[in-house]
């Protein structure tokens, strides 16, 4: 298989993984109105896929030909779950395997997993050769990306950034924080912008891929030019707004906004996530009430028809408080639709409200 990476416009556009967000539901929905570059999964527990029970944690993984290409991204901190995973993985069609290196949830960092990583480089290099040899272990050839942050408690990209280059992967996603800083400051893209000088230095190749604070594709045009990098992967402002990245054109490989672009007024909303306990930033698009609140009936039926068997319908419902703001009702709706309790509450809710 050849390497995707190669074929991309830059800069490209990806969609981040986000536990209990970026879930087969959500990347249908974002694939039929916006479709990004490059999809990523959500995370997935290598050492789960490696069990017994991977039957759950393999609906994580399912995927439609329309989301190509698309990336799975793991974690574990055990070589050889990692490799048995990759292996499973690849067999199952992936356009790539990354390797999360900077989540900040306490869970995974008590695995030794996510940013956990950056305190044992040696651990780090060994995984990546897992996943390597786990994708060899399938007779199958796909790229392999890590997505990483700038340090843990500090900056330490001179320290921790050459070590992953060095290891010949396709493609880094570069958070712009550290794992300390989690998602309470605000991004610094100079950051990205040393990690590309280090790439170039190195004479790797690399795709630098920048991550944190990204608004819009306007924005991420803007943020990917002054850092120098390949691409953006954008991932809370997609809350509420599967539109996104229909805010580009592609012709020739080459990358154009739109001559009326669907986001011309942007604004940023923070609200506390009692679920998620982190912030989400909200961008307000322009797209009518109607269309929004119809795709937020048509992502929940989606949801509960791939996933209502499995997961909580609690999980659907962060989403709302990102669909439905901004209007008059907008909070009595929102509250209406907390308490519903399967998608054909939320649809009926929704066609009282427009009626």
């Amino acid at each position: 298989m050849s390497n995707f990476w190669e074929q991309l416009p830059k800069p490209f556009f990806a969609l981040a993984p986000m536990a209990d967000v970026t879930d087969p539901a959500f990347r249908r929905i974002i694939a039929k109105y916006g479709k990004p570059d490059v999809t990523w999964t959500e995370f997935v527990s290598a050492d789960g896929l490696a069990s017994k029970g991977r039957e759950v944690l393999q609906r994580d993984l399912e995927y439609t030909e329309g989301e190509r290409p698309i990336v799975a991204q793991l974690f574990s901190a055990h070589p050889d779950k990692m490799r048995e995973a990759s292996k499973f993985v690849a067999s199952l069609g992936f356009d790539g395997i990354d390797i999360n290196m900077g989540c900040p949830d306490r869970s995974i960092e008590k695995q030794g997993a996510g940013a956990a990583m950056i305190k044992t480089p040696d651990v780090a290099v060994a995984i990546i050769q897992a996943v390597k040899d786990g994708i060899a272990d399938a007779g199958c050839d796909i790229p392999v990306s890590v997505k990483t942050r700038v340090g843990y408690n500090k900056i330490q990209i001179n320290e921790w950034i050459p070590l992953l280059l060095a290891q010949n992967i396709s493609a880094l996603t570069v958070h712009a924080r550290t794992r300390k800083e989690m998602s309470l400051v605000p991004a610094r893209w100079e950051h990205v912008k040393e990690v590309v000088v280090l790439r170039d230095q190195m004479g790797v190749a690399t795709k630098i891929i920048g991550n944190g604070d990204v608004k819009n594709i306007e924005h991420a045009r803007v943020l990917a030019e002054e850092a120098g990098c390949d691409g953006v992967m954008i991932g809370r402002a997609l809350f509420g707004n599967p539109w996104l990245f229909a805010d580009t054109t592609k012709s020739q490989g080459v990358v154009t906004p739109k001559k009326l672009s669907l986001f011309s007024r942007i604004k940023r909303i923070f609200f506390k996530d009692k679920d998620a306990h982190k912030y989400w930033l909200h961008v307000e698009t322009t797209i009518p009430l109607e269309e929004r609140l119809r795709v937020l009936v048509e992502h929940t039926k989606l949801y509960e028809e791939l996933l209502g068997d499995i997961k909580s319908f609690s999980i659907m419902k962060k989403h709302y408080k990102a669909y439905v703001h901004g209007f008059d009702g907008a909070k009595e709706l929102r509250m209406k639709l907390m308490e519903a309790e399967n998608a054909r509450e939320v649809e009926d809710i929704i066609d009282n409200f427009l009626s």
